[in-house]
């Protein structure tokens, strides 16, 4: 549809005639040029086979029969079995495309927002509060309705609770509170890492993409004097400043807008990259995936200009990319020569979390064998 609209429309038309909206997704999919109107009478096989086919289905009846008919389509596309994969590789790919396809399928089920965030659907909930901390405010003139995916608004629904809530850090004896699109550290082993290796100094430390800002605060809390922490996602940034000043740090910790390296050197420098070498498909994937490295390479190449003579850089990484043959076991060692650095030590740690126990998931022998490792560099 061409329009002078600032942002994609999706557009569709009923008995009334037709009708164009806002699109919204977080992942930039497209708006779908196939969209018809769904309601209480559709069927989940009807739902599944119209979806499969690149159709849209535009709800106008109850909210929770909705959500019902989402977690249908959902068990539809568990049925499908699964092809055994002769490489943890194939597997990988395999599940990453199956992911993508159950995204594709699950997210033609679309649900109208009034231009203030409210939907208006019977038994509908109050998601205003959701959808402005992941769209921002809603749109001043009140005229700006838009379509979203029942799936992504759970999504925004979901994260919405973990801001509320937040997920409670050992190591601080706090919690941490993540915004929509911001990685969580549910994840607590790499945080158990940072928390115990021995500091080689409470002067000054970086933290290169600080994400929450737990890191840094984790460092804080250990009495480092100054923690200067990094990220260039605006999401970031407000979050890790809102946990930072929950916590009670804001006289020891400076969260800034930095791509890796804030200026200056410091003698310890901290990173916990995307621990997988792939293309995210979306920007909340960033946290997860980095396309050749690229991140893991910047921090590498640029650790031993910003550190302190005697300095140490500290590399948080699992070796999950290996056991999926994403990376050679040998490349990291490769990457950490080429950059002009030394191992001066590493601690090890297993995974907690209940996909590694799991032998159901088709990546479960990697994730029985991974380890996460903190490496202490130091330039040569």
């Amino acid at each position: 549809m061409t329009s002078s609209s600032p942002f994609p429309l999706i557009a569709w038309t009923d008995a009334a005639g037709e009708h164009s909206a806002r699109w919204r997704s977080e992942a930039g999919v497209p708006p779908p040029r196939r969209v018809v109107i769904a309601d209480d009478r559709m069927t989940a096989d009807a739902a599944y086979r119209l979806a499969c086919e690149g159709t849209a289905l535009l709800w106008r009846g109850d909210y929770q029969n909705a959500r019902q008919l989402l977690q249908a389509m959902a068990r539809r596309i568990e049925r499908k079995p699964r092809k055994q994969s002769a490489s943890p590789l194939d597997a990988f790919n395999a599940h990453r495309q199956a992911q993508a396809q159950r995204a594709r399928t699950l997210g033609m089920l679309l649900i109208p927002l009034e231009a203030d965030y409210s939907i208006a659907l019977r038994r509908a909930p109050d998601v205003k509060d959701a959808c402005r901390e992941a769209y921002g405010p809603a749109d001043a003139g009140g005229a700006t309705s838009a379509v979203v995916s029942l799936r992504e608004l759970l999504g925004l629904i979901g994260a919405h609770e973990w801001r509320k809530k937040g997920v409670e850090i050992p190591a601080l004896g706090a919690r941490i509170h993540p915004y929509y699109g911001v990685f969580s550290p549910v994840r607590g082993e790499y945080v158990d890492l940072v928390a115990r290796a021995p500091l080689p100094s409470r002067s000054l430390a970086f933290d290169i993409g600080t994400g929450t800002g737990v890191l840094a605060a984790v460092l804080a809390k250990r009495g480092v004097a100054r923690v200067v922490a990094t990220d260039t996602d605006a999401r970031a940034l407000a979050c890790a400043r809102e946990n930072i000043e929950r916590l009670g740090l804001s006289d020891r910790v400076e969260v800034i807008e930095a791509d890796l390296f804030p200026p200056g050197r410091a003698p310890l420098i901290v990173c916990n990259p995307p621990w997988l070498p792939a293309r995210p498909s979306s920007p909340i994937e960033r946290a997860v995936y980095d396309a050749d490295s690229g991140m893991l390479r910047g921090f590498l190449n640029g650790l031993a200009a910003h550190l302190e003579p005697g300095g140490q850089g500290w590399l948080i990484l699992s070796d999950f990319a290996v056991h999926l043959g994403l990376r050679s076991g040998d490349a990291l060692q490769a990457m950490i020569d080429a950059a002009g650095l030394k191992v001066i030590g590493r601690d090890d740690i297993r995974p907690i979390h209940p996909k590694a126990a799991d032998s159901t998931d088709p990546l479960y022998h990697a994730r029985k064998a991974e380890v996460t490792s903190l490496w202490r560099l130091g330039a040569k």
